[in-house]
């Protein structure tokens, strides 16, 4: 395509958004240089970029439609879709739901916002290349929070996702549509993505295994960002074996993904049912003292603790001081790191990485017409994000990053004592959909997004009608640990399988 030759006017404009006042000698000397620049880029624009080699191998993908209400009663699914993977695998016969933030090549991958209504993934994330190679087949993309920037499940652009246990209630998000989607006889595993919370929360509301692997273990490449140093993918599943069968097939190195260093893996699977006598657990008491705590959610995980030790398990109360406000960073983070990304279209810049340039190209065109119909917690975001920015220059978001590594440090100590923490997924039950969110829900989960620990959420009661997820936190890679454990106390306990 033939590229417009910026005029004066724009150049000046340009120039004073980023404090420089051109003078007419500096302005005739740019734009003299314009065409040249211009020309160039066309001949990048032509460009033909080869498609990602899972394309290549699986072609029988057909985007379906939105289901109707009846069809789909907890507002679960964005778009059904058929992508069939390889004849055998680890995972042939099951039936994967991804959340609308992970891009399949062909199906439409919205993000759950106004804004990418329309955009249709170019290529596979590289988790759904493995997904396919090891049998899976993809049929639906899911609901989730407009742009993950919730933590309920109410602020899609496709309208919120319903409790399974109760449709008046919220299924809990980001991920709200994996969570619920799971309650389908058609759908049998899902793919959640977590930088606050949004595996575990709805895991923990809508009464859902869940895990956010040890940072960088499941590689997050062709998956939309929040800020990449809290992105984590992960499975969601009914059973904690399902979640260790798909965390197997997703977790390795990807030369692709700039947030990954040294990775180390293990078959999951090996460790469920071994014993879990003589483990210890620390059990946070701050992680049961947050704001809006709920007594019967407390109750529900001290009584999940004393299953755990009619099978061994040593369980200690530990204070971790930091935990009581670890969560509060998290917003010197989120909203400097989402500005960065709506800036650049949302592929970041600086890494030599995996870009998705149809991704950006759909976002920039559309942000501008579409940016008001954008959720409230979208505009708080990008406005606060742009504002620390703007006053303070970025110090608050490089404060809580240097940070990050002292409180990571303190609970690696309490690793050191003990083989896992735990707490409630959730200081308190789901709420009401026509309720105001209680933002605390973050507050035992966030901490791990910073600190990158595995921590799984694991259905421990029901109270009131409603779930309740207990929460293990693990060692960097040791993902196996919270597994084992999540999966003895499952097994241990007779509603959880019925």
């Amino acid at each position: 395509m033939a590229l417009e030759v910026p005029n004066a006017e724009e150049l000046k404009r340009i120039a004073r958004l980023n404090h420089i006042d051109l003078t007419n000698e500096e302005l005739a000397a740019l734009q003299g240089m314009m065409p040249g620049q211009m020309a160039i880029f066309e001949k990048i624009d032509a460009i033909e970029m080869a498609p990602q080699e899972s394309v290549t191998r699986y072609r029988d993908r057909k985007a379906g439609v939105r289901p109707s209400p009846k069809d789909d009663p907890l507002n679960a699914i964005v778009t059904r879709c058929v992508v069939k993977g390889a004849a055998s695998g680890p995972l042939k016969g099951k039936r994967v739901g991804v959340k609308d933030s992970v891009c399949v090549a062909g199906i439409p991958a919205s993000g759950g916002s106004s804004v990418l209504k329309g955009h249709v993934a170019a290529s596979d994330a590289t988790i759904v290349a493995r997904m396919l190679d090891a049998g899976a087949e993809i049929v639906a993309t899911l609901n989730m929070d407009d742009f993950a920037l919730s933590g309920d499940g109410r602020t899609s652009f496709y309208g919120p996702s319903r409790n399974p246990h109760n449709p008046e209630y919220c299924a809990g998000g980001s991920s709200c549509g994996s969570a619920a989607a799971l309650y389908y006889d058609d759908i049998d595993l899902t793919i959640g993505t977590d930088q606050g919370g949004s595996i575990r929360i709805p895991a923990s509301w809508s009464g859902v295994v869940g895990i956010k692997p040890t940072y960088g273990l499941v590689p997050y490449t062709g998956v939309m960002s929040i800020d990449p140093t809290l992105d984590h993918v992960g499975p969601m599943a009914r059973s904690v074996s399902d979640v260790a069968m798909l965390l197997e097939v997703l977790a390795g190195k990807d030369r692709l993904d700039p947030r990954q260093r040294e990775v180390t893996t293990a078959p999951y699977r090996e460790a469920l049912g071994k014993s879990v006598d003589g483990i210890k657990l620390g059990i946070v008491r701050e992680g049961f003292a947050h704001a809006g705590a709920e007594a019967d959610v407390n109750a529900a995980v001290n009584r999940a603790v004393a299953a755990l030790g009619k099978l061994g398990a040593r369980a200690t109360e530990i204070s971790i001081l930091a935990h009581r406000d670890a969560s509060d960073l998290l917003y010197a983070i989120v909203p400097e790191g989402m500005a960065m990304l709506a800036r650049t279209n949302l592929h970041g810049t600086h890494h030599t990485g995996a870009y998705m340039p149809e991704l950006a190209a759909h976002f920039g065109q559309r942000f501008p017409e579409r940016a008001n119909d954008l959720a409230l917690t979208v505009k708080f975001m990008l406005v606060f994000g742009n504002l620390m920015r703007e006053r303070y220059h970025g110090k608050f978001y490089a404060k809580v990053q240097k940070y990050r590594h002292v409180l990571t440090a303190k609970y690696d100590a309490a690793l050191a004592e003990y083989d896992a923490l735990v707490m409630p997924s959730t200081p308190m039950k789901a709420h009401r959909l026509d309720e105001r969110a209680p933002y605390s829900m973050i507050t035992n989960t966030a901490p791990f997004d910073i600190t990158g620990h595995p921590a799984i959420s694991v259905p421990c009661a029901k109270s009131n009608g409603l779930p309740v997820g207990l929460m293990i936190v693990g060692r960097h890679f040791e993902d196996s640990t919270p597994l084992k454990i999540a999966y003895a106390y499952e097994q241990s306990v007779d509603w959880l399988r019925q």
